[in-house]
C-alpha cells in the first residue's frame, strides 16, 4: 500500500519526505536496539569507540553504527549510552560531516567530551576541504580534482565547480565541510584542548582516505 503511494500516487516532494520520515523510523528502530546491546559494557572502563564504522570494523573497539555491521547500532544524535568518564579514545573517520551543523555537531562533540576519561583522546578524520577550495582558485594545481573524478566523484562530474559542489554534499549525504580552523572552533567549543593536525596513521586510519582528509586529535583535561 504505502510503495503503491509513494510510487505513483504522490508528489516527487511528498514522496520524498515520506522516504525521509521511513527512514527515520528504522533509525529509531535500530538506535533503541543498540541503546539495549550498549548496556554489556555498563560498568566497564577505558573503552574504544569507533563512530561511524560504515563497513570498517576495528578489533579490540566498540564499532558504532547504524549499518547491522557495527557492534551496537546507534544515532548519535541522540545521547551516547556510555558511562561519563569510561572511554580512553573516541575515533571517528569521515563521519562528522555527516549530521548538520552546529547544533548536531556541538551536541555530539559534548557526548564525546562526557564519556571520554580525564586525559583521553578525541580523533577525527573528515573531507579537507582547504584542499579543493585552493585548487578551485588556482592557490595549488589540478590534481586533487583529478583524483576525485579517478577516484571518489560520479562521472557527471567533469567541471571544477562541479567536483566542488559533490565534495560539499556528497549527493545530499554532507551536511557540513570542514577546515581546521573551524573543526578546532568546534572542538573548543565542547571543552576540548590540546587541538591540533596529525598525519595519516597506518594504524588507525583508512589507507583509501590518506589523500583528502584533514586528520585533527584533541584532549579532554586531566582533572587538577
Amino acid at each position: 500500500m504505502i510503495k503503491r503511494l509513494i510510487k505513483g500516487q504522490m508528489s516527487e516532494g511528498l514522496r520524498s519526505s515520506l522516504r525521509n520520515l521511513l527512514r527515520e523510523i528504522e533509525i529509531a528502530r535500530k538506535h533503541q536496539k543498540g541503546a539495549r546491546r550498549a548496556r554489556k559494557f555498563s560498568g566497564r572502563q577505558h573503552l574504544q569507540l569507533h563512530i561511524g564504522c560504515g563497513q570498517v570494523i576495528k578489533i579490540r573497539r566498540v564499532n558504532i553504527d547504524i549499518s547491522p555491521q557495527a557492534d551496537v547500532t546507534l544515532d548519535v544524535r541522540e545521547p551516547l549510552p556510555f558511562r561519563e568518564n569510561s572511554c580512553s579514545i573516541v575515533y571517528s573517520e569521515h563521519f562528522l560531516e555527516h549530521i548538520d551543523y552546529p547544533e548536531q555537531t556541538f551536541a555530539f562533540l559534548k557526548e564525546c567530551y562526557r564519556v571520554l576519561e580525564p586525559g583521553g583522546l578525541f580523533s577525527v578524520g573528515v573531507p579537507d576541504t582547504d584542499l579543493p577550495i585552493a585548487a578551485y582558485l588556482g592557490l595549488t594545481d589540478d590534481s586533487i580534482f583529478r583524483l576525485a573524478k579517478e577516484r571518489w566523484h560520479p562521472a557527471w562530474c567533469q567541471t571544477e565547480m562541479e567536483h566542488l559542489n559533490y565534495h560539499f554534499r556528497q549527493g545530499q549525504q554532507h551536511r557540513f565541510a570542514y577546515d581546521f580552523k573551524t573543526l578546532a572552533k568546534a572542538l573548543a567549543s565542547a571543552g576540548f584542548q590540546e587541538i591540533r593536525r596529525r598525519d595519516f596513521s597506518p594504524a588507525l586510519d583508512s589507507e583509501d582516505r590518506k589523500i583528502g582528509t584533514l586528520y585533527v586529535d584533541a584532549t579532554k583535561p586531566k582533572e587538577t
